[in-house]
């Protein structure tokens, strides 16, 4: 009984190992309020309040056909398939539509949906609306600066915020900190 009970808890070890979020809401606070020190020196991002619109040929050409099924007619990428994913290193995750930044990579946790998924938004780059695609409502998340969308937003994420906020890799690009992998 006692090898049953370690195989089992080395099997739920990879499970247990993902990024736990900050433990208070404090915690959150001061990371939203710091996702800047997220970005290279001397990187220039465009701000919500920088509204971009651009006709659908011009976001046709602007974006790949993937990319633009997804942010700009809500569809969703098929789970596992980004190499977004999988990134751990420190950066800035941005709208591949505009380049508004909306996560910091201390806000990612590993879900294992298959998607980015994150614990909490940079404030304000966001705009929400219900979703009922699937008949029962869901909270459906858009950039704030183009309106391309981005995901859903559940409640059965970790702890403090209790947030998983379910991004499409394809909706997004990454911004390292310290540069492109050589």
């Amino acid at each position: 009984m006692q090898r049953r009970t370690f195989l089992f808890g080395l099997a739920a070890a990879p499970l247990l190992a993902r990024a736990a979020p900050p433990a208070t809401m404090k915690s959150i606070e001061e990371l939203q309020k710091g996702w800047q020190s997220y970005l290279p020196a001397g990187a220039a991002v465009p701000s919500a309040e920088e509204p971009l619109k651009l006709s659908k040929d011009e976001w046709r050409k602007r974006l790949p056909p993937e990319s633009y099924r997804v942010l700009r007619e809500e569809s969703t990428e098929r789970a596992g398939t980004s190499p977004l994913n999988d990134e751990k290193r420190p950066g800035i995750f941005a709208c591949a539509g505009c380049g508004l930044p909306l996560f910091s990579s201390a806000m990612k946790f590993d879900s294992g949906t298959g998607w980015p998924s994150f614990f909490t938004s940079i404030p304000g780059a966001f705009e929400t609306k219900k979703d009922f695609f699937l008949v029962y409502p869901r909270t459906e998340y858009h950039c704030k600066r183009c309106g391309g969308h981005h995901g859903h937003l559940f409640d059965d994420g970790p702890q403090p915020t209790g947030q998983r906020w379910c991004n499409n890799g394809v909706a997004l690009k990454f911004i390292p900190k310290d540069g492109p992998k050589v």
